[in-house]
């Protein structure tokens, strides 16, 4: 006669245990959320995941932390987000060095974005400017070439990180016009840039987001721009592809990534979320106004875009034999 009553009760904690997860994932968030950000506060990525935080606990209704944790081009930041719990809570706001070029550049098997990362969605894409101290005599991209070549291993270039897309163009205009400059590695772009604005370094790679306010009131020269058109931010300044450097291009990305293995339903939300952020006519003139421009694209299309991303600057890294210092 018990055997009813035990098999309801049986029955009943099973359909429980298999409404966990979706109920969960319905649910979140329901506390803080930490969006982990691999460099010092001040820079592009930085400034992305702050505009993003704000509007997330706006539409969320939950608080979104920004957490610097700068270190080793990213890899301090990435090992310890692999490693975080797949539950939502802890999210990676990362760019090109720290999620494709960090482990490559250790070497070692910290972690792989392919392996350990699922991505979300694109944040921003940035252009790159090559911008000099106006000490640096050079006024266009050829003065600036013929100026390296008078005086090889002389002029000093100021680097966010090892393995940052800035590090990696920097090699690869010396390797393919044979040209030979000191690089000197900072952790992350602020540092940087606070040293090429002071004239401790003569000349930097650099997001336009970053460089922009600096370009404006005349403390930096632009000299060249990546991208196939010229930047709308600073439409005098010529592109590398038009001065006959095709080969000289590169932007940065930022995104949004969750834990391998973080349920689908969570990553969906957050993915539709962000979709809706970053076609808002705010957050866009946020962006705008630190020279990037706000990109959402789906988890497929992100994940297709940084394999490509990977083919492209891998061999850079390995034949530039670029290592952590």
């Amino acid at each position: 006669m018990r055997f009813p009553a035990i098999l309801r009760v049986a029955v009943a904690a099973l359909l429980t245990t298999a409404t966990i997860g979706p109920v969960a994932a319905e649910q979140w968030p329901s506390r803080a959320v930490r969006l982990v950000v691999p460099y010092p506060a001040g820079g592009n990525v930085d400034g992305a995941a702050r505009i993003i935080a704000i509007k997330l606990q706006q539409v969320l209704g939950q608080s979104f932390v920004v957490e610097n944790k700068a270190g080793a081009g990213g890899l301090i930041a990435g090992e310890a987000f692999a490693k975080s719990a797949p539950d939502g809570y802890t999210l990676f706001v990362g760019a090109n060095g720290p999620v494709l070029f960090a482990p490559e550049i250790a070497k070692r098997d910290a972690y792989s974005w392919k392996r350990d990362f699922l991505p979300i969605t694109s944040i921003s894409m940035t252009p790159l400017v090559l911008e000099v101290h106006p000490s640096v005599p050079a006024k266009t991209l050829e003065e600036f070439f013929d100026l390296v070549r008078s005086e090889p291993g002389k002029l000093t270039m100021a680097s966010p990180g090892a393995g940052t897309t800035n590090h990696l163009l920097s090699e690869l205009v010396q390797s393919t016009l044979g040209l030979k400059w000191l690089t000197v590695h900072y952790r992350g772009n602020a540092p940087a840039a606070n040293d090429l604005i002071g004239g401790q370094v003569q000349f930097a790679f650099d997001q336009i987001s970053v460089g922009l306010p600096f370009i404006k009131n005349g403390m930096v020269r632009a000299l060249a721009v990546t991208g196939t058109h010229r930047a709308p931010w600073i439409p005098d300044v010529p592109t590398f592809t038009e001065l006959g450097y095709k080969e000289f291009d590169g932007e940065t990305f930022t995104g949004l990534f969750a834990p391998a293995t973080t349920p689908a339903e969570i990553v969906a939300k957050i993915h539709d979320t962000m979709a809706t952020i970053l076609k808002d006519p705010d957050i866009v003139a946020k962006f705008n106004v630190l020279g990037a421009v706000a990109v959402a694209m789906t988890p497929a299309e992100f994940r297709s875009y940084l394999e490509a991303e990977d083919s492209k600057w891998i061999p850079v890294v390995r034949n530039a034999n670029i290592k952590a210092e």
